[in-house]
């Protein structure tokens, strides 16, 4: 066999035959989820839902299966940006079969999703999730009787050099201005440069840039979190909660990235125990499990009086745990979560 070449150059040509065009044989699952979906009615489940949030009249927009398909191709792909989903469904020909796009049609644009996802709002998107978890409940899919709940940070679209002042709306340049002008360094009338600026912020006592003084005017409900990496900047924080027996997400809310693992268990439990009964599952959360972050007598007893067994974690600690100050229910709940932990099924469980 002979080395081929590859073509430097090439002319295209202008028409092509139909059955000259290389079809992909497409992806298994992909195909599978269109069967299952078109089986249970997606689509016209989700133009019915969408319809009161559009105009009777004008230009057909982009469909809502089409929408919705491309957000589920984001969770399974990993793509965490609406221009890369856009991009992957474009490149493949098999994510274009997904979709229900010909050859011929065009992959909605990036600037397309975001338009669509401020014309829904959340409800919808909560509809939708419903309307899956329904199918796997159908379906056998679902237990729900053991949970996992985790978090983690997500940053915002927001930049830290365009933080204001809550109080005053200023930016960090006005503010420090303000600051070289009350210690009398410069006059009202001076305009400091950039360099005289950074070293007055150097070497002035108390700085600190803290959520109660601080916030993004691009994003409001953002907070000013330390990333995993280390990095300072805005964020949120990402809480999911999953059904441990068959690894389905039951829960996922976004909130705010300051809120602390040891204070958001119980109300991840509760709201994917909602979740499961809008699904019609008539599963009841009878285990919890999460890392030492979620450990707190408040949510450790919490859970053990709706009659939920934990399954988390003590953070080690070099003093003995003292109980006489401690609520009567509070020592029975911690004490029976840390027996629990150290059984196999614990270990097995986390």
């Amino acid at each position: 066999m002979a080395l081929g070449r590859r073509k430097r150059e090439q002319q295209q040509e202008f028409w092509i035959a139909a059955d000259g065009i290389d079809e992909a044989p497409g992806h298994v699952f992909y195909q599978r989820l269109n069967r299952l979906l078109k089986d249970e009615g997606f689509d016209e489940f989700v133009e019915e839902l969408v319809e009161p949030f559009y105009a009777q009249r004008g230009r057909p927009g982009i469909a809502p299966g089409i929408y919705f398909r491309m957000l589920f191709v984001g969770y399974f792909e990993g793509i965490d940006s609406q221009r890369g989903i856009a991009w992957r469904c474009r490149d493949s020909l098999s994510l274009r079969e997904f979709l229900g796009l010909l050859l011929t049609d065009s992959v909605p644009d990036h600037s397309s999703l975001t338009r669509i996802r401020d014309r829904l709002p959340l409800e919808v998107t909560q509809e939708v999730f419903a309307f899956v978890l329904r199918i796997a409940s159908e379906r056998k899919l679902i237990s729900g009787t053991q949970v996992g709940v985790d978090s983690t940070l997500l940053e915002a679209n927001a930049a830290m050099k365009s933080i204001v002042r809550r109080d005053s709306d200023e930016d960090w340049q006005a503010y420090v201005k303000r600051l070289m002008q009350e210690a009398d360094v410069i006059d009202e009338d001076d305009e400091p440069t950039d360099d005289e600026k950074r070293r007055f912020d150097r070497s002035r006592k108390g700085k600190k840039v803290s959520n109660e003084d601080w916030k993004s005017p691009a994003d409001d409900d953002a907070r000013i979190v330390r990333m995993k990496d280390g990095r300072t900047h805005f964020g949120y924080k990402a809480e999911h909660t999953t059904c441990l027996e068959s690894e389905f997400i039951v829960s996922a809310t976004v909130q705010p990235g300051t809120a602390a693992d040891t204070q958001t268990l119980m109300g991840a439990v509760v709201d994917a125990q909602v979740n499961l009964v809008r699904a019609g599952s008539d599963a009841d959360v009878q285990e919890g499990v999460a890392d030492k972050g979620y450990h707190a007598n408040r949510q450790i007893t919490e859970c053990d009086r709706f009659g939920i067994r934990t399954y988390i974690p003590e953070p080690s600690s070099k003093n003995k745990r003292r109980w006489t100050d401690k609520p009567d229910e509070v020592t029975p709940a911690v004490l029976n979560n840390r027996r629990r932990i150290s059984r196999r099924k614990s270990r097995k469980l986390q």
